[in-house]
């Protein structure tokens, strides 16, 4: 995991995200690459993470298949699994696809995204926390009970957001989240979310690890509700190491933790153009990235 991923010039491009490259395949396949491209605070930075898209695919695929007992999911398979079997017609792509490329992608399936970021909650950090210290509130809805930095809640709490295209998602209440995606759905997409993080959290808590709080994306194909994107990684999720943790403090996160300490202490203004990221701060990033992994599907 030392090579390095920035751009991809496939064939058939869709979209480009901050990590992620999208190709179709036909109007029911895609081709999802995971970069080694690294974001904080909404800007994409100059240097990259060696790897970094290699654990991401890898750690995704490993949880879309221990969650798909729960909801189905749009992975397909490896590139080379779809090659080889000749499920789908990949001659257009074969000239263009080398190891790195094949090391980060998968083959998913094109659902209508739903628009809304479902987010869970076990323990109080992050922005939730910032909220919370503020208005005592999380997502506009009043928390009663004192709570510590860290503390986890009686219950994992769903808290979504929008899925902005540009600058920061925004917290949804439940009543805006109704109105966004429909009573039903959203209850649905609540249950669901909820599972998947009780299942993931326990399973992690057995490697020694906590699942701190978790981001999923879901969409719609033929009528069927299924997961999409990435899933669990530390680009969408916050794990802490269980030895570490007490309640009263903030542990450190097997994410980019580094590179938004130092970004934050840098006098950087948090728009483009970002500073210059040290060597030491991507090495530091792409270790805890690689230790999360090798913990989790050891």
């Amino acid at each position: 995991m030392g090579s390095i991923l920035v751009k991809t010039n496939l064939p058939n491009h869709l979209y480009s995200g901050k990590v992620r490259d999208t190709y179709f395949i036909n109007d029911k396949y895609m081709i999802m690459v995971s970069t080694d491209r690294i974001s904080a605070f909404d800007v994409v930075m100059n240097e990259a993470v060696p790897g970094k898209g290699e654990i991401l695919n890898s750690m995704s695929t490993f949880w879309l298949e221990k969650t798909k007992h729960i909801i189905p999911n749009h992975f397909l398979g490896n590139i080379d699994d779809v090659i080889n079997t000749k499920v789908l017609d990949m001659d257009l792509f074969k000239n263009h696809i080398n190891k790195d490329i094949k090391s980060r992608s998968m083959i998913v399936k094109k659902a209508k995204r739903l628009d809304i970021e479902c987010i869970v909650r076990g323990y109080i950090a992050g922005s939730a926390w910032s909220e919370y210290k503020n208005n005592n509130t999380i997502n506009d809805k009043l928390i009663n009970k004192k709570l510590s930095p860290a503390e986890k809640f009686d219950c994992p709490i769903f808290t979504p957001s929008t899925k902005a295209e540009t600058g920061h998602d925004i917290p949804l209440s439940e009543k805006e989240g109704k109105n966004l995606v429909g009573h039903e759905m959203y209850e649905f997409l609540e249950k669901k979310s909820i599972e998947i993080y009780n299942f993931a959290h326990d399973f992690s808590r057995e490697k020694g690890m906590i699942l701190v709080d978790t981001k999923l994306e879901f969409g719609i194909l033929n009528d069927e509700v299924l997961l999409i994107d990435e899933l669990l990684t530390p680009d969408s999720s916050r794990y802490w190491d269980l030895d570490d943790y007490v309640v009263g403090k903030f542990p450190p996160a097997f994410d980019k933790q580094f590179l938004r300490e130092w970004l934050l202490n840098s006098n950087w203004n948090l728009t483009y153009p970002p500073p210059k990221i040290p060597n030491k701060i991507i090495n530091d990033t792409k270790k805890r990235y690689l230790e999360s992994y090798k913990r989790l599907t050891s």
